[in-house]
């Protein structure tokens, strides 16, 4: 009753919703790195929407079921097969004993999600199974390791298979260069031509990207800023370094940092951006904390419709 892996692939991990109330501790959440592909993934499947899924991030993973089940994939497409045969992402599937599935490489967008009916089984620690490599914390053994071949996913057998998909209107185009920010109460020690340039710019993802925080390359900004009394860092938050060249932290962040920040990119911005990869261009887009939550609520309520 379980998924043997048969090729690791550059970075699978085994993620929930994440790891809360412990960042005054210094432990930071982890979590799915695109909220919105890891919610829908379970909504599929009917499961809880804080099941364990696996994400795969840019392919070359490869599972071989040693007992039926249902999935649902979901996020990028990174060229899944079934059986040797092309499938697609963003609905569910019927898998039988000795089905291998196969990721191969991006497509279109960089980490895509594979669910199984009822969650993937891991013990969790500190409340959660989600897998945060450098503090050595959840995944399958609970010490943060990623995935590597022989590693058994157990999950509950089923031969219930129910063929869905998610709406088209709700999948989102990860192709979309806006990301969608709010901005906090550092943003005012930012010069009015320096919030002009932020939002008017185009920036490249750089080759420093990961759970942690995307390093942008392009127009420079804030560099005469001064630097900050260490604090809490909010998911999203934009750091604005020396050499003026944000970067976005992610679910894998430190909880605590020195830089001043111009903003927070939303959730489901903050989804778009981690699928993007090294030399992909994006822009920022000022929205008001009113729109955020709007646009959040938006979307669950969505899912929850359709669920």
């Amino acid at each position: 009753m379980a998924f043997k892996v048969i090729k690791p692939g550059m970075l699978a991990l085994l993620q929930d919703m994440g790891r809360h109330g412990y960042q005054h501790l210094g432990v930071t959440t982890g979590g799915p790195m695109d909220e919105l592909a890891f919610r829908w993934g379970n909504a599929l499947l009917d499961n809880d929407s804080n099941a364990a899924q696996i994400e795969i991030t840019f392919g070359g993973f490869t599972v071989e079921a040693q007992q039926s089940t249902s999935i649902a994939i979901t996020g990028a497409d990174l060229g899944a097969t079934l059986n040797g045969k092309g499938i697609l992402p963003w609905q569910t599937y019927a898998i039988q004993k000795g089905d291998v599935l196969v990721f191969q490489q991006p497509k279109f967008g960089l980490r895509a999600y594979l669910a199984v009916k009822g969650g993937f089984l891991a013990t969790s620690v500190l409340g959660s199974v989600a897998t945060v490599m450098r503090e050595k914390l959840g995944g399958l053994t609970g010490k943060g390791d990623k995935l590597a071949v022989h590693d058994v996913l157990p999950f509950h057998s089923t031969t219930q298979h129910t063929a869905r998909h998610v709406p088209r209107l709700a999948i989102p185009n990860y192709e979309q260069m806006e990301i969608n920010v709010v901005t906090g109460y550092q943003f005012k020690h930012f010069s009015g031509l320096e919030r002009a340039r932020f939002f008017s710019s185009t920036y490249s993802v750089s080759q420093n990207c990961d759970r942690m925080g995307y390093r942008l390359e392009g127009t420079a900004v804030g560099q005469d800023q001064p630097g900050i009394i260490s604090e809490g860092i909010a998911y999203g938050a934009i750091q604005i370094p020396n050499d003026g060249q944000p970067i976005v932290l992610f679910r894998d962040r430190q909880t605590i940092g020195g830089y001043p920040k111009v903003g927070c990119v939303t959730s489901f911005s903050g989804a778009l951006l981690s699928q993007k990869k090294p030399g992909d261009r994006i822009g920022f887009r000022y929205i008001s904390v009113d729109q955020a939550e709007h646009e959040r609520h938006l979307q669950l309520a969505r899912i929850h419709q359709w669920r």
